[in-house]
């Protein structure tokens, strides 16, 4: 080992966290478009509470029975926590897709990180450092939003936010470890297409997803975008037990768990650890 890598090594020990070095990186690429994704993070709840919440809302609480399906709630309160917590799996999960395979092929930017003192690992940290940043500022964002109603202004959406971290990265982390096998994104789309999507519209987002066919209820169920709405929801509204919110906590914790050891795996492979 010469002695300037030394020097590196040593400067890596006692200086920054490899691993926010990293996210420092992806931090000032994304600089350059900061302020429209700033601004999205606010308008898109807006246009999203004001199209469903508000218009489709008002047909549907005209609804006769509609009260006792929603629980007694608005469909504004009903759908705003929800929309939280999707807004910030869609956000990580586009994240995971053609930015990834951009650091592997096209800028070859991870396979630089590796040639530095960083390993695989502590580059597939940074990046699941992060994807946790997007999700904070896309659910911090709406929650900012959903204070300006009354159905949805509780102290509920402080726990929500973090719901929305752990929801966007139950699934941004496993995409990665896909992207980070992949020498192309022929099967990006499919991945949106028939992953996302109709996750995101059948996850329990928009209805209860008792009013799905009983055989395609279970598969509502172990997604983690159902056990983000339940847990944001309720917490929102001051419906969730104890037992539930232990429920759902543990499946999206080992949700992010398991894809946080694939995507290192798979930085390893690809980086060579």
């Amino acid at each position: 080992m010469t002695s300037s890598t030394r020097n590196r090594v040593g400067r890596n020990r006692v200086g920054t966290p490899p691993a926010v070095r990293v996210w420092e990186r992806s931090l000032l690429l994304h600089g350059r478009v900061w302020k429209s994704s700033l601004l999205g993070s606010f308008l898109q709840p807006l246009l999203y509470l004001a199209g469903m919440g508000l218009g489709v809302g008002a047909l549907v609480d005209a609804t006769t029975g509609s009260p006792e399906l929603l629980g007694g709630v608005s469909y504004l309160a009903f759908i705003a926590p929800a929309l939280l917590v999707a807004a910030a799996m869609m956000v990580c999960a586009q994240d995971s897709l053609w930015p990834m395979l951009d650091g592997f092929i096209w800028s070859e930017a991870y396979k630089g990180m590796a040639a530095t003192p960083l390993t695989p690992g502590q580059v597939s940290d940074g990046i699941a450092l992060w994807h946790a940043t997007r999700a904070v500022v896309t659910a911090g964002g709406f929650a900012i939003v959903l204070v300006l109603f009354d159905d949805t202004r509780t102290w509920g959406l402080l726990a929500a936010v973090p719901v929305g971290v752990a929801t966007g990265l139950a699934f941004a982390l496993p995409i990665t470890a896909w992207a980070a096998t992949r020498d192309g994104d022929r099967s990006f789309p499919a991945i949106l297409r028939f992953g996302i999507i109709p996750t995101f519209l059948f996850a329990g987002v928009f209805f209860p997803i008792e009013q799905l066919p009983a055989a395609i209820q279970p598969i509502a169920m172990v997604t983690p975008l159902w056990h983000g709405v339940e847990l944001a929801r309720g917490a929102v509204l001051g419906t969730l037990s104890a037992p539930a919110a232990s429920l759902h906590s543990a499946v999206l914790v080992a949700y992010v768990f398991a894809g946080a050891v694939l995507c290192r795996r798979a930085f390893g492979r690809r980086l060579g650890s």
